[in-house]
């Protein structure tokens, strides 16, 4: 048995913000996949993955939900004959490892399913959305859904708000100097304790007000630009952004990359903002020059995902 092909998927803007419903950009990324097999004998990470896969037959046996049902028979079943997700997705990289697996699972397993093909009106984006932060749950305690959603479509999608998110059409890459890139950390982050640590400052009230009034604003405008293709007017923002991140999210940002940000927005070779919760796992850059940045940053890894 072999499911279809499910890829990584990385959220340009909106990290944190889209809990407090500002805009988020969020694009497939191709170089990282995954699918489930199965295999008779297991070892290693499959193993690992079927031990994980029972446990979320688990969770999904006891979701009391009325919007989705899944054929828990067959899946018991698949599980216990040795099925396992194999990826190539980084786990704790803020690609969406989990959001892959969960986009199979409901492809494979959901009942009367929204599929790909029919018309995603936003009332389906929407339930899609819902049912995807049901499963997501079951690894991160608290999902939006997002991931999942984007694996499952392999589409731009551009979230509006919490309520209103609808499919994008990104500008076609350029073979330009200009680039959006990863910048490898070398640290897994972990998902559930970024966000707690997110939660508790949220009950800081001049943090809320850099929220709304710095964080929300640079955010919306970066992914306006982006969008409409302004690309000098995006790396200005882009750099109000990076420094706000830095002055405010430092608990998100492994200690060993502060100097690193810093650098960024001082010489204006690139600028770094969190790709995902943080704490590890990639950093997302931007860069006019990538060249340059690729000199600034010698002595990391560093990945392209789309040129300007």
């Amino acid at each position: 048995m072999k499911g279809p092909l499910f890829y990584a998927k990385i959220l340009l803007f909106g990290e944190y913000g889209i809990i407090k419903d500002s805009k988020g950009l969020a694009i497939p990324f191709n170089s990282y996949k995954g699918a489930l097999k199965s295999a008779k004998n297991l070892s290693g990470e499959a193993l690992k993955s079927n031990q994980s896969l029972a446990n979320f037959y688990n969770y999904l046996e006891n979701l009391d939900t009325e919007i989705v049902s899944f054929d828990l028979k067959t899946l018991k079943e698949d599980v216990e004959a040795g099925l396992y997700f194999e990826s190539s997705i980084p786990q704790g990289y803020g690609v969406g490892s989990s959001g892959a697996l969960v986009a199979s699972i409901y492809e494979q397993y959901a009942n009367d399913k929204i599929t790909v093909l029919e018309n995603l009106t936003r009332d389906k984006l929407l339930k899609l959305k819902e049912i995807f932060s049901l499963m997501e749950s079951f690894f991160h305690g608290k999902s939006s859904g997002l991931d999942p959603l984007n694996s499952y479509l392999s589409l731009p999608i551009l979230i509006n708000s919490k309520e209103n998110i609808e499919p994008a059409g990104i500008p076609s890459q350029k073979e330009g100097k200009g680039a959006v890139f990863l910048l490898d950390s070398e640290q897994i982050g972990e998902t559930e304790p970024m966000v707690n640590i997110f939660m508790n400052k949220m009950k800081n009230e001049g943090f809320r007000k850099m929220l709304s009034e710095e964080f929300v604003t640079h955010t919306d405008a970066c992914i306006d630009d982006f969008l409409k293709g302004n690309v000098s007017s995006l790396f200005g923002n882009v750099k109000k952004l990076s420094k706000v991140v830095l002055a405010n999210f430092k608990p998100m940002i492994p200690t060993a990359f502060h100097k690193v940000w810093e650098k960024g927005i001082q010489t204006n070779d690139y600028y770094l903002k969190l790709c995902g919760s943080g704490g590890g796992g990639y950093i997302l850059g931007f860069t006019e020059d990538f060249e340059k940045a690729k000199n600034s940053l010698k002595d990391y890894k560093l990945e392209v995902v789309y040129r300007f």
